[in-house]
């Protein structure tokens, strides 16, 4: 595999799709939740006629595709109601645990023009999905809520990231996902932020465990696998934007304790685009890539936020990629990584 010294991304006036983050909010205690769910941030969250008026702007501004995340959307009973404002104007995909999903949901849901819903399972067993989630029964809901989805005719991708409790159930959590309807499964890999930062040594596997589970795996007929690993291993930064339950502009969810461009209450979205690291970050200049993830992904180095989590520096390449690993363990991160959480390392404006 040959490693290059990449050109540029893309360049774009506005990014082609945002994560929002609607809410910190859930109805789980996941151990590994990015979001640190529940856990008191000291200041209120951005209220419907907020985010109608952060949304519109970004739709406004070209924005053509709205990811919506959590804590737990559903959790919150205005989420309807933005839902529908976006899904009516833009493609609008859906991430939820799923556990709140009732076939009067999943029909409102179907209604208001969703394309998608990503559903995320913590295992392939009931015992290993409630001990991540913290709620005994969680497990069947989940499932009951891919099923209530499929019947309604929502397409649904369920989601599992890889970590050392689940390795072995990934063989069973691609049949269990077929046989609940799902027309694809996404094996994730684990990021290191929120709880999953702060026990990063109980969740992780090397890099070589990892390929070695993704190397085993028998698809079943129908059912797309979805994975991030190389050769799929892009650097979407490019063309994304993120928006928090705040309003903080943070390019990425992956992002989120990383960076921050500014809070679109008080700054245009644009111009928080516009911020000089996030050109830096969209631009793509690396110190080595890999030609074959670059070739098949369009963009150079990987993801930005696990290069900044093992080497501190956001030219550095994507550990995850096998190619550009150098031998780094993937079980341990950089001790400045392991302190507690000051907040995100670049503030708008710095």
């Amino acid at each position: 595999m040959t490693i290059l010294q990449p050109p540029a991304s893309p360049q774009l006036e506005q990014p082609l799709k945002l994560t929002v983050s609607f809410t910190a909010a859930c109805n789980l205690a996941c151990r590994h939740c990015y979001a640190r769910c529940n856990e008191a941030k000291g200041r209120p969250e951005l209220t419907a006629e907020q985010w109608r008026r952060v949304l519109g702007e970004a739709m406004e501004a070209g924005v053509i595709s709205f990811y919506f995340e959590g804590g737990e959307p559903f959790a919150r009973t205005d989420f309807l109601e933005i839902l529908g404002f976006v899904a009516r104007r833009a493609l609008t995909r859906v991430r939820t645990n799923g556990t709140l999903m009732t076939v009067d949901l999943a029909r409102r849901v179907k209604s208001v023009g969703v394309a998608s819903v990503y559903v995320d399972l913590m295992g392939a067993r009931p015992d290993t999905h409630d001990w991540f989630t913290g709620v005994e029964g969680s497990f069947e809901r989940t499932c009951e809520g891919v099923r209530a989805l499929e019947r309604e005719g929502v397409p649904v991708t369920t989601l599992i990231v890889l970590t050392r409790q689940n390795a072995g159930q990934i063989q069973e959590f691609l049949e269990l996902s077929h046989g609940l309807g799902a027309k694809e499964a996404a094996i994730l890999r684990l990021y290191p932020i929120g709880r999953a930062r702060e026990s990063w040594a109980r969740f992780a596997l090397t890099l070589n465990e990892q390929m070695d589970v993704l190397a085993g795996l028998r698809h079943p007929k129908g059912l797309k696998v979805m994975q991030s690993w190389h050769p799929n291993n892009g650097n979407c930064c490019w063309q994304m934007a993120a928006v928090n339950p705040w309003g903080d502009s943070i390019g990425c969810a992956y992002l989120r304790e990383f960076v921050n461009y500014g809070n679109v209450l008080s700054t245009p979205f644009l111009e928080t685009w516009r911020h000089p690291l996030y050109r830096e970050l969209r631009a793509g200049r690396v110190d080595h890539s890999c030609g074959e993830c670059s070739r098949r992904e369009g963009t150079h180095g990987g993801c930005r936020a696990t290069a900044f989590a093992f080497h501190g520096r956001w030219d550095a390449p994507d550990p995850f990629d096998e190619p550009l690993n150098d031998g780094i363990d993937l079980r341990e991160l950089p001790g400045w990584m392991l302190q507690e959480s000051q907040g995100p390392q670049t503030e708008a404006g710095s």
